[in-house]
């Protein structure tokens, strides 16, 4: 299995070829955000307008300092 992890809305996009790719080739893939981004217009409508499944997990990280957001993200918190 694949682990494809995004946070924001570039991660979304630029990942979206493969997510489409890994659901052509029927490859089993996990889709995991971090939840920096997490209002409708940063994050959500994007899954919607780019037709991407939505997240198996969601870290739901939300806003902070830099270092505060990779430390969660890291813990899985």
């Amino acid at each position: 299995m694949i682990s494809i992890i995004v946070g924001t809305r570039p991660e979304i996009i630029k990942m979206s070829p493969i997510i489409r790719e890994c659901q052509r080739r029927d490859i089993d893939f996990s889709l995991l955000h971090t939840g920096q981004h997490y209002s409708y217009g940063m994050d959500r409508i994007f899954f919607e307008e780019l037709n991407l499944p939505f997240p198996d997990h969601h870290l739901d990280v939300g806003s902070g300092s830099h270092a505060g957001q990779t430390g969660a993200i890291m813990s899985g918190t």
